[in-house]
């Protein structure tokens, strides 16, 4: 596409950046053209534009062309300056055919590649292309980061709405059908980054206030601004396999399943020997994941559970423990607290990391009394501990989302540094959730849609014929570990639940799958599409019976772990080994990593695979006080 060059009064020069070389020009490095590199604004659209030091372009000049970077009409010349007028010796790259770019050679290069494919370097000779790569972010925010220094641009074909964060769209400013559907074109292409801002717009509203018209529509879409999907023909393919379901794997009928009383604190005393070390801990997260822990003994016993302490630790060493951990703490945060003005200029991720926190900490479950109210202490500590997280890890840094799993652990805690070192642990548990390319959350939406196809193979094939199949509408669900799903009471209950990995790591895929199953009636009879669908797993937040869940759950592991036929993929995802026939196939075939098992250990029709329930009875050392619980020892 060529376009002749406009007055300045139509144009607006971004940011500009001197002594640039551009490498692709003339084929090879010339230190004689140097040039200047700079983010054009036309109004109508912005540009990357390179133009070499004597090549002098003036608002008279009416006659200056130049050739546009276009993936459409790919102009090539005979000479291998792709896309570049040979007459004017200009570079010109629309941030709409911007495909990726990557800072190189310890920042002295900035390599573009356009939609079309081609690339283009420029050699910053101050080594400084990371500046450029700042500017540019600003202005590209759909643009999320490859790695340490690539980024990639992700845009909707469909609309240039899509080119802006979510965060930048006027929100209650149309016609309410107009914007619902701008939300619903974002989910499609950034489920995660359209997610977690809506986060942020709802908090707003409820902090700053809005008018009553305005509140009324906010509620008439708020369920959609919460949610994530993607439509089948963008992702077809999650993991390296099409998603297919599974038919005809029979089943047993459910297992009997019951909850039963939290850990005391006599039975934590009972579990511990005299210098206070844990003597039993298999049987510690039994009691913990058939009933949870009393509030009294969360401060104490989620140290573990997070790996804040060994369980082999005595008082002694945890006292020890905690000193050192303590000092490694506010030496970690005196690094961001002592960073001056200067630094923090020239330290773009950084910048970006810390006011990404400092608006998240602001309005991160205020209407818990812990975070409520004007000016409260509790928001600087969460946000102090969150910028510290980001020296302690800066390849992770901070992802909107992790505010939201910090929040019950310093409530509980209200010591920084205790609830510093259990959120390290719990991110440790679930940092692949904030992968920017979504890859951790994908790859455990298709093992839910797996284990779906199985445990409810009539289900799993409504949802894939009616737009859903990618189980996108789970998202949120995974993202945060249900956060947004149950109250905080309950949150801190399904979590310490969850951190005992029994009777699988993978227990909270079996708790989507026993919420999807109990609304399986809902869904069919009432013949939800795809907006149906979204609204009403929607409106389960806060109405989902935590206990019943929690039984429901623990079934469906019980029933697969019976199953004659289950395969091999279903029998990974539940923690168990694959089948003997398909260890000895390995061997045969040269896998020494597969260790054979007897067949008679996997011989489900003639022997029993539950033991019997055992009733387990702890008596305190002041009073009787006895727990029953119900063990299934194939957990341990």
């Amino acid at each position: 596409m060529v376009c002749f060059h406009l007055p300045k009064y139509f144009q607006q020069e971004v940011y500009s950046h001197h002594g640039v070389l551009w490498k692709s020009y003339g084929g090879h490095k010339d230190d004689d053209h140097s040039g200047t590199l700079s983010i054009i604004d036309y109004k109508c659209e912005m540009c990357i534009e390179w133009k070499p030091s004597e090549v002098s372009v003036d608002s008279d000049t009416n006659d200056q062309e130049w050739t546009m970077v276009n993936t459409g009409q790919q102009r090539r010349n005979s000479q291998g300056c792709n896309e570049v007028s040979s007459r004017s010796k200009l570079f010109v790259l629309r941030l709409a055919d911007l495909h990726s770019f990557k800072v190189i050679k310890h920042g002295h290069q900035l390599l573009l590649q356009s939609e079309s494919g081609l690339q283009s370097v420029f050699i910053f000779q101050n080594g400084n292309a990371d500046s450029f790569v700042a500017a540019l972010r600003g202005i590209l925010k759909s643009a999320f980061k490859k790695d340490r220094h690539s980024y990639r641009v992700v845009r909707s074909p469909e609309a240039k709405v899509i080119d802006q964060s979510f965060a930048e769209l006027e929100l209650f400013t149309e016609h309410k059908s107009d914007y619902v559907w701008k939300f619903v074109k974002d989910f499609q292409y950034r489920p995660y980054e359209t997610t977690m801002t809506a986060f942020s717009k709802l908090t707003d509203a409820w902090l700053y206030g809005r008018s009553s018209e305005e509140k009324k529509v906010e509620d008439e879409v708020a369920e959609l601004l919460t949610q994530s999907w993607t439509p089948d023909d963008q992702i077809t393919h999650i993991g390296s396999e099409e998603y297919e379901v599974i038919g005809g794997i029979p089943l047993p009928q459910s297992v009997p399943v019951t909850r039963s009383t939290p850990l005391t604190v006599e039975q934590w005393a009972q579990l511990q020997d005299d210098e206070g070390r844990v003597t039993d801990v298999d049987m510690l997260k039994m009691i913990i994941f058939k009933g949870g822990i009393v509030p009294s003994l969360r401060y104490e016993v989620w140290k573990f559970l997070l790996g804040y302490f060994p369980w082999d630790s005595t008082n002694t060493d945890r006292q020890n423990i905690r000193k050192q951990k303590t000092d490694e703490y506010f030496r970690m945060k005196l690094q961001w607290k002592t960073m001056s003005p200067g630094q923090e200029e020239r330290f773009s991720d950084y910048r970006e990391r810390k006011s990404l926190i400092e608006k998240d900490a602001k309005r991160t479950d205020r209407t818990i009394e812990f975070f409520a109210g004007e000016n409260n202490s509790n928001l600087q500590v969460l946000s102090d501990i969150l910028m510290t997280y980001v020296m302690y890890n800066f390849d992770l840094g901070y992802v909107q989302g992790m505010s939201d799993l910090l929040s019950p652990i310093l409530c509980l805690m209200t010591n920084e540094a205790d609830a510093f070192w259990c959120f390290v642990g719990f991110m440790n548990r679930v940092y692949r959730n904030f992968d920017l390319d979504q890859s951790g959350i994908k790859c455990q939406l298709n093992e839910l849609q797996t284990l779906l196809s199985v445990v409810n193979p009539e289900l799993t094939s409504y949802i894939r014929h009616h737009d859903s199949g990618n189980m996108f509408f789970c998202f949120r669900w995974l993202l945060v570990l249900f956060k947004r799903e149950f109250s905080q009471a309950d949150v801190m209950k399904l979590w310490e639940v969850l951190w005992t990995d029994l009777p699988c790591t993978n227990f909270h895929l079996l708790i989507c799958a026993a919420i999807l199953e109990a609304e399986k009636k809902v869904i069919m009879e009432g013949n939800y599409g795809f907006t149906e669908i979204l609204k009403h797993v929607n409106d389960l937040s806060m109405k989902i019976d935590l206990e019943a869940t929690l039984c429901n759950a623990e079934s469906i592991f019980l029933k697969l772990k019976l199953a004659a036929q289950l395969p091999d993929n279903v029998r990974k995802i539940i923690g168990l080994e694959p089948h003997a026939g398909y260890q000895a196939e390995n061997l045969k075939s040269g896998d020494s990593q597969v260790n054979k098992t007897d067949s008679s250990l996997h011989d489900t029709e003639d022997s029993e695979i539950v033991d019997s329930l055992n009733a387990v009875t702890l008596v305190a050392s002041n009073e009787e006080a006895a727990y029953n619980c119900s063990l299934n020892l194939n957990y341990l």
